[in-house]
């Protein structure tokens, strides 16, 4: 192997490989390191490539269009109409994301490798990454030990780090006002699934839809997070949940309980009639698996000196649905961009990539902090409030706006009229009114994202005291 690279790209997830692909086909000189074989590229634990495994069919097109390539089965497994969202009484229902795709994970991840590949990037196995180089508070390269143990160092003038949410690249930066290193517990949930054949008994379209992706919010059932009963082909299911730890305890106290992740996938498969006799499927091993995941913005600043990071390792998951594909696909192709203009122009400095902070910002970033306050406010509800929130605050219209991180114009004339029409928790109806204030000014800051390093610790301030003004006014209350 060459010791002279433009660009290595840590870990060979979406992110990664899209990242590798799109700094490859920029002209950029590309090691893609990972520590998996390369017939399991992509997977995340001994558990597989733990996920609900759906995207927005507008996130395929985009790579689709950006690097020359049809998807189509095995990797897009299945397509669906929408996800919808779904009262705890099952009584409500609301459209949260259009039309997109169940997919089969292994199978995309080994195209998506090819495609790196494809494009001209070197592709490593077996390699486990500890860390970066530095020369004091610049990034040039990385470390770790291979799979026998042997301990390597790769140079590059550039690294995209992909490894995830507990990425030691990003853990062992040098103290910077950019790049946090660490994820608050609070801001992750823990996620389990299984891909299963089944057995249906009866039709009703709020346990199970063929043509739908389906979210169940039931804080008993899922505290601090949601179920989803994801449709595949063959008549076969992604069906799993999400918690959050503050919840799930809240929830065990006050219920007497001691549940666990583990515990609570199996009571929400229990507790849908529709759904019997599963069989866990074991392609790939990926029948069953667990996995953490952050519902936060992204980190407010993505890049560092000679250093840029991409999905779960720069939190980029949806905060309300915890889908993590759509944003590394933006955020891998994008990386991959921004590194090989930054190569050719001769500036890795964070000045020079600062343009990728700018590009994500608008694709898909600028919504996120908005949406984690919304993530905030919900947790902060019980099943009945839920419920009454859904039947009586909030159109369907006005919920489909949330979701997407648009606010709502819950104006005062609607306020009024609201009032008139009966609404009974009035303190809760106030808490939205605040939460769409807070929103609203999230959003007005992310529109004036800074344009460059030298403003950018003033306005970081500024989004970090409203996060935490929005904890502190919501705290976790499942029950």
């Amino acid at each position: 192997m060459s010791d002279n690279y433009d660009v290595i790209v840590a870990g060979a997830g979406i992110a990664g490989t899209l990242a590798a692909a799109a700094a490859s086909k920029g002209g950029a000189k590309v090691l893609l390191v990972d520590r998996n074989t390369e017939d399991i590229v992509g997977r995340k634990t001994n558990w597989g490539w733990v996920c609900g495994d759906a995207v927005a069919k507008t996130h395929i097109d985009m790579i689709e269009s950006k690097l020359k390539i049809n998807f189509a089965k095995p990797e897009l497994d299945h397509r669906v109409d929408g996800v919808y969202a779904i009262s705890p009484d099952l009584k409500k229902k609301f459209l949260f994301e259009g039309e997109g795709y169940s997919l089969n994970r292994p199978a995309l991840a080994r195209k998506l490798l090819k495609l790196a590949i494809h494009h001209g990037a070197q592709y490593v196995q077996g390699y486990g990454i500890d860390g970066p180089l530095l020369d004091g508070m610049n990034v040039t390269g990385v470390f770790g030990r291979d799979s026998n143990q042997k301990p390597f160092e790769f140079k590059g003038k550039l690294v995209i780090d992909a490894l995830g949410i507990s990425s030691m690249i990003r853990r062992k930066l040098p103290q910077n006002d950019y790049v946090e290193r660490e994820v608050n517990l609070s801001d992750v949930e823990s996620t389990g699934r299984y891909i299963c054949d089944f057995e249906q008994d009866g039709e009703d379209l709020a346990y199970y839809d063929p043509n739908n992706a389906l979210i169940h919010l039931n804080q008993q059932l899922a505290p601090g997070g949601y179920g989803w009963v994801f449709p595949r082909s063959d008549h076969r299911l992604n069906i799993g949940l999400g918690v959050e730890k503050a919840s799930l305890d809240i929830r065990n106290k006050k219920l007497n309980e001691k549940d666990t992740l583990h515990t609570l996938i199996d009571k929400y498969v229990k507790w849908n009639p529709l759904i019997k006799s599963i069989k866990i499927v074991e392609d790939d091993n990926n029948g069953k698996g667990y996995w953490s995941v952050p519902v936060r913005r992204q980190m407010d600043s993505l890049v560092f000196n000679n250093y840029l990071g991409a999905g779960d390792s720069m939190a980029m998951p949806n905060p309300i649905s915890a889908g993590g594909i759509g944003p590394a696909m933006v955020a891998g192709y994008l990386a991959g961009e921004s590194a090989a203009q930054a190569i050719e122009e001769g500036d890795t400095s964070i000045e020079s990539l600062w343009r990728y902070n700018l590009k994500y910002n608008e694709e898909y970033g600028n919504k996120t902090a908005g949406l984690e306050v919304f993530r905030i406010y919900l947790q902060s509800m019980n099943n009945d409030l839920i419920n009454y929130g859904m039947r009586n605050f909030i159109t369907e219209q006005e919920a489909i706006d949330m979701s997407y991180g648009r606010v709502p114009e819950l104006t005062i004339a609607s306020t009024f009229q609201k009032m008139l029409s009966g609404i009974q928790n009035i303190d809760a109806f106030r808490n939205l009114m605040l939460v769409s204030k807070k929103m609203k000014t999230l959003n007005a800051l992310y529109a004036k994202y800074p344009k460059s390093p030298k403003a950018f610790k003033p306005w970081r301030d500024a989004v970090v005291a409203e996060i935490r003004e929005a904890k502190e006014k919501f705290k976790p209350n499942p029950i």
